[in-house]
């Protein structure tokens, strides 16, 4: 025991230098991913993205809701916000696995501290994890490997996408998906390097199965739209793979279908229920409430640089629906360097590279089993195939982004888009058009990953010039850290605890005003007591549109309109009996413990006097008054 405990830091020293390499790019990612967020981490409670409030109100009120699973008090229709008829946290995008993964961390030092380390794991983990799938499968050189996952990690609509879309960023299992279809195939097939006795590997084709099984489970219960995304993306590229190497389909089609449905019946047994809950349980919707004429991206978008990048400018903004959604903003550099470099790969590259120049990756003998035909030279041309599958796939999906009439500069055209064809499918109306563009990211990040690596393995001017160029293309594109501002403190009625005066644990509080989708304020009072308290109306998808149809947030009663109204407009309102006994009947609708009114609300007079004639003399409660009703 002794003899193994003296190796063991020896043998930990010996795989940090071995991976050094691998560790210096991790840790650049993990820093950039820091400093784009940094402006949130002064003070979480009291810092919020400041292009994109709203939407940080609902995924922390999100996180505190998954944090109380781990307190034995979690439903998938929770009655913790539209009391009395609860929400469904599958047909809302809630991040599910990751709000329960980091429970600990939001019940001991609060929600705002798990978004904030959210907003950054999600770049980091997401860069990080392309490297690793560059390095290991394709087998290129660290330094292309390094541009490609910085791109498909760091790139301008992932970051757009960081203004509070957890659901949307959270991207890091995508690559590991990737990974396991790519080990299925190579398993699947007979000819592969390491095959046993030239037939299927059995063993490495299950343990494929289940590890997409896992991945894409825990991927819906992570960001749904992230997978169909990658789904869809996946789908070409295997089509297009197909038509330009039709010989490894025909020897990989038999096992590579089977492995599928093993993983796809094994990922039924654990989302087959929640699935069914999302689009027909209680509160649960099956249509999409978003459209897909509005969230389309403009053309001229895509040759334009981020608002959010070195080289861009606000009036760039105009281009899009919001912040959120610079999803196609990649530079016209940036475009023309991946189309060269998409075809000097599709003309020129006409070897695989030899051992020899493998010499200086020290995995590249251990993955070459798990590597694509591209990277073992089994075709006329090495590239070729992955190549064509990337620029089909981004062509589809960059297609699909423009929406059903193409825009350009802000003007409709009547030229009909791609995206036409998918209009009224199932599922397809759920996803807004615009975020087919996040899947050109990471395609653009294999090409020039794949240019990167074949100029630094050729001689010449080639192995420098090729290098500066793609670094020249990106260096507009760098991204600048998320705008951040101050955000109101809480009442010390919420922070102190003396909502317990006022309501019990699982009690309805009614907050005035109640929260809405487009001011969801009171749900930070009820993720800062970690959800303990319900609340009526709020932001949330709910089947509250004509016919069921899904629509954001609910029907507003008429006392708590009345009172939105006076917080809006000020203004004394009548009250007579008729407004007193629908205030009564609308409390109880509720299920209310209690009404509470906070020193920092709007019209705070207007509202104090509203409520006396409403509810009679109040209690004043540390920064609040309260009537019990």
């Amino acid at each position: 025991m002794v003899t193994a405990a003296r190796k063991s830091p020896a043998a930990l020293v010996a795989g940090v230098r071995r991976h050094r390499a691998d560790l210096v790019v991790i840790g650049i990612f993990v820093l950039l991913a820091g400093w784009l967020t940094h402006g949130l981490w002064p003070d979480p409670a009291r810092r919020v993205l400041a292009l994109n409030p709203e939407d940080q109100a609902l995924y922390e009120w999100f996180l505190a809701v998954d944090a109380r699973a781990l307190l034995g008090d979690f439903s998938l229709l929770t009655e913790k916000l539209n009391a009395p008829d609860g929400v469904n946290l599958m047909t809302n995008t809630t991040v599910i696995a990751l709000g329960v993964l980091l429970a600990p961390v939001t019940l001991v030092f609060g929600a705002p501290v798990t978004f904030a380390l959210l907003a950054g794991a999600n770049l980091a983990g997401t860069a990080v994890a392309w490297y690793l799938l560059f390095t290991r499968t394709t087998g290129v050189r660290r330094l292309a490997a390094a541009l490609g996952a910085g791109l498909a990690g760091f790139g301008p609509g992932i970051l757009s996408q960081s203004n509070s879309h957890l659901h949307m960023t959270a991207q890091w299992l995508v690559p590991v998906i990737v990974w396991l279809v790519v080990r299925l195939v190579r398993a699947a097939d007979p000819a592969a390097d390491g095959s046993r006795d030239g037939g299927v590997d059995r063993r490495r084709m299950i343990t494929s199965s289940l590890g997409l099984a896992a991945a894409v489970s825990a991927q819906i219960f992570i960001g749904e739209e992230v997978l169909f995304l990658a789904a869809v993306t996946l789908i070409v590229m295997t089509l297009t793979y197909a038509v330009a190497d039709r010989a490894l389909v025909r020897r990989v089609l038999p096992g590579f279908a089977g492995g599928l449905l093993l993983a796809a019946g094994l990922s039924l047994m654990v989302v087959g229920y929640p699935l069914w809950f999302q689009f027909a349980g209680p509160q649960g919707v099956a249509d999409g409430m978003f459209s897909p004429y509005y969230f389309s991206a403009d053309l001229s978008s895509w040759w334009t640089f981020s608002p959010l990048s070195v080289a861009g400018s606000a009036e760039a903004a105009g281009l899009t629906t919001g912040p959120a959604e610079y999803n196609t903003f990649l530079g016209w550099p940036l475009l023309v360097v991946a189309l060269a470099g998409t075809g000097w790969l599709l003309t020129g590259a006409r070897r695989t590279p030899a051992p020899a120049e493998e010499a200086d990756q020290p995995h590249a003998q251990a993955t070459t089993a798990e590597r694509p035909d591209a990277q073992r030279g089994s075709g006329r041309c090495g590239y070729r195939p992955l190549v064509l599958a990337c620029l089909v796939s981004a062509l589809v999906m960059g297609g699909l982004s423009l929406g059903p009439d193409v825009v350009v500069a802000g003007d409709r055209s009547t030229v009909p888009g791609p995206y036409r064809l998918l209009m009224g499918l199932p599922v397809v109306d759920g996803a807004l058009p615009m975020r087919f563009a996040l899947a050109v990211l990471p395609l653009l990040g294999v090409v020039l990953a794949l240019v990167v690596d074949r100029a630094l393995r050729g001689g010449g001017p080639t192995r420098w010039i090729v290098p500066v160029a793609v670094a020249a293309a990106l260096l507009p594109t760098l991204p600048t850290p998320l705008p951040t501002a101050e955000r109101p403190a809480l009442p010390e009625f919420i922070t102190g605890g003396h909502w317990r005066e006022c309501v019990s644990p699982g009690g309805v509080l009614v907050p005035v005003p109640a929260p809405t989708p487009k001011e969801p304020w009171p749900m930070r009072w009820a993720t800062a007591a970690d959800a303990e308290f319900r609340l009526p109306e709020g932001f949330f998808i709910g089947p509250y549109g004509k016919g069921g149809t899904a629509a954001m947030g609910t029907f507003k009663q008429p006392t708590s309109a009345m009172l939105a109204r006076v917080a809006r407009e000020g203004g004394s309102p009548a009250i007579g009996d008729a407004q007193r006994r629908q205030a009564a009947r609308d409390a109880a609708f509720w299920g209310a413990s209690c009404v509470v009114l906070t020193e920092d609300a709007p019209h705070v007079g207007n509202l104090l006097a509203t409520l006396q004639q409403l509810y009679g003399p109040p209690r004043r409660v540390a920064d609040a008054w309260i009537w019990r009703v």
